[in-house]
């Protein structure tokens, strides 16, 4: 189970108690809703879709004003019947329809602003090129989730994915430049930002956003293991660099290493790519001293790293 599907599964117990324990309605049809909202549950944790969707259709059918919580569960359970690998299929095609009609209706009509939300969120999934490939429809969602919170940054990378998957590149880097706007602080911006610049092939723009994201995170050594490790892409990878520009990106992800193993001198990770960007280092030394002393520490900081693994595959390592 993706964690997605986990969180939302966790939300069936939430919601699921809270409209039962506020349920003070004993009609017949309101306890019938409540038997088939119950069943509807259980066979959402289950992940028998099919049965969750045949239940919470007949709570809603009971009572529809009683049970406004069931439908994003209902879209959900028709959403995960649709397999993409089918489109094209009349029945197929009818679960992600189906999905998206009770999306909406949750969004319109489910009390908790959460869920409302949480539905505009999966009706833009829905949207999106695995499923439904249209653009057009999920782009006023998605501005109409920015207006209802426009400080959340996920909305606008929402947005920058419809504008990229579009071609309209301008438009995607404005709405993330919106988001940095709105979060300036946030690492996570700018991970994102590097990501749209890595995309669009601009490598300064993404160590730039890069390096940004670990200085902003400057406790955490993953965040400068992640500039060192495109730095090395970047200098083994592109054959059209001039032999300066290779030895500038291998000593910039040499000290990137540095970085992350000052904040944790047993990161293998760290220590092995160190290692790689040395060897490489030496491979551009025309100085045959310095060259096996490049190398020479190239071999001590592989054996460390080796040593370190070999601990925690053992479990020796604290």
């Amino acid at each position: 189970m993706t964690t997605r599907l986990r969180m939302v599964a966790a939300l069936v117990l939430v919601v699921g108690g809270a409209l039962t324990a506020g349920c003070g309605r004993y009609s017949f049809q309101a306890l019938k809703g409540q038997k088939a909202w119950k069943e509807g549950n259980e066979a959402y944790r289950a992940q028998d879709w099919k049965k969750a969707a045949d239940r919470y259709e007949a709570a809603l059918e009971a009572d529809p004003e009683l049970f406004k919580a069931a439908y994003f569960f209902l879209g959900n359970a028709y959403d995960n019947q649709y397999k993409p690998a089918k489109a094209g299929e009349a029945d197929n095609d009818a679960q992600i329809q189906k999905a998206v009609d009770n999306y909406k209706k949750a969004a319109e009509r489910d009390p908790d602003p959460k869920m409302r939300k949480l539905a505009l969120e999966y009706l833009v999934a829905a949207y999106g090129q695995e499923k439904l490939n249209d653009p057009a429809k999920s782009e006023p969602i998605v501005q109409e989730m920015i207006k209802l919170d426009p400080s959340e940054p996920t909305n606008y990378f929402a947005l920058m994915k419809i504008y990229e998957d579009s071609g309209r590149y301008d438009e995607a880097e404005q709405a993330i430049m919106k988001a940095k706007d709105m979060k300036p602080s946030d690492p996570t911006v700018y991970n994102t930002l590097s990501g749209f610049y890595n995309r669009q092939g601009d490598f300064p723009k993404t160590m730039d956003a890069l390096q940004k994201a670990a200085d902003l995170d400057s406790k955490n050594p993953q965040g400068y293991q992640l500039v060192a490790t495109y730095y090395w892409e970047k200098a083994y990878k592109d054959h059209r660099l001039t032999v300066p520009q290779q030895k500038e990106y291998i000593q910039k992800g040499i000290e990137a290493t540095d970085k992350a193993l000052a904040l944790n001198a047993d990161y293998g990770e760290a220590l092995t790519y160190k290692n790689i960007l040395m060897r490489m280092q030496g491979n551009l030394e025309n100085d045959p001293k310095k060259r096996q002393q490049l190398y020479d520490e190239a071999d001590r900081l592989r054996n460390k790293a080796m040593d370190i693994n070999k601990k925690k595959a053992t479990g020796q390592s604290k």
